[in-house]
């Protein structure tokens, strides 16, 4: 007897949130199949990757990072040959040089890193804070207002500085907001109503619901991101149809798998190699579990996970 498969088909969809300008604008979301089934439904958006650069510059960076940016001096050739970098669809900018437990940059230094990168490159820019509440408050609110016209996604807006973030970035400047949550379905739609309520159009938001390096817990991160997706699709829940995007470069490259040199740990092979494993890894997972666009940092995991979407799309 043949099997005869019925595709599965939902009335709703993830909505469209668009980032930059001009011919690079890049829309992330718009699905209303599950991720990569397409043999379902057309996926006229396929999931995004994005390429992360510091404000710290490249002396922390692993030997295949640095070889990629030979001959970037300054923060804005190096934004600009991170944009260029091959499977690259926008660059997301960690301002961690903020953090007042590490180099306590004042804010408009920062702001002026922000504006180098933003003049040096044509596609959409995402920028992130240090992780600090109440510094980030004050710092992504100014970086909004100096990015004014560049239609930047602005992370993170989160339970504690939402209103400062939201209200700054999606109704002052008018700019998208990152809503961060810690890896709970219900904290992701709380944020989100109350991120609406203040006034910020759902089409202004995308969702950062939290990662982790597969193998440190990461079964959670998938079934929260695989509940979030059937939520929406599956239940028609609008608070939770916002698409998704996953900082995977700053978790993966931060465990030992990734740190540990090839000295301390000799069995466990090339530090290179693992690093870029745990990024790939770590990142298709997100991809396959609903996750519209991931921010990875190695030349190698750019090119392969891009690869990978346009295959499965």
């Amino acid at each position: 007897m043949p099997f005869n498969r019925k595709p599965q088909k939902f009335n709703a969809a993830i909505k469209t949130v668009e980032i930059g300008s001009g011919d690079k604008t890049v829309t992330l979301g718009g699905e209303n199949v599950l991720p990569f089934y397409s043999f379902d439904g057309e996926i006229k958006n396929g999931p995004k990757v994005g390429v992360e650069i510091t404000d710290l510059g490249l002396d922390h960076e692993i030997a295949g990072v640095k070889a990629y940016y030979e001959g970037a001096a300054t923060i804005g050739e190096i934004a600009k040959k991170a944009s260029e970098m091959e499977g690259a669809d926008f660059v997301c900018l960690r301002l961690i040089g903020g953090d007042p437990n590490g180099e306590n940059k004042p804010v408009e230094d920062l702001v002026a890193v922000a504006k180098e990168v933003a003049d040096a490159i044509d596609t959409p820019l995402v920028v992130e804070g240090c992780k600090n509440v109440e510094k980030d408050s004050e710092l992504l609110n100014k970086v909004a207002e100096a990015l004014q016209g560049k239609n930047v996604l602005v992370m993170s807006a989160r339970e504690e500085n939402y209103k400062a973030v939201g209200a700054a970035a999606g109704l002052a400047y008018n700019q998208k907001v990152g809503a961060e949550s810690a890896v709970d379905i219900n904290l992701a739609k709380q944020l989100n109503v109350v991120m609406t309520q203040l006034g910020v159009k759902p089409e202004s938001i995308v969702m950062n619901v939290g990662s982790a390096a597969v193998g440190y817990g990461y079964e959670y991160v998938v079934s929260t991101l695989d509940r979030i997706k059937a939520a929406a699709l599956s239940q028609d829940d609008k608070m939770l149809q916002m698409p998704i995007i996953t900082p995977v470069a700053s978790e993966t490259w931060s465990v030992k798998e990734a740190m540990a040199t090839e000295e301390d740990s000799p069995e466990w092979g090339n530090q290179e190699v693992r690093g870029i494993s745990m990024e790939i890894q770590t990142a298709a997972a997100s991809l396959a579990a609903g996750s519209d666009a991931v921010i990875l940092k190695h030349p190698q995991s750019v090119a392969t996970i891009s690869k990978m979407i346009k295959e499965l799309i």
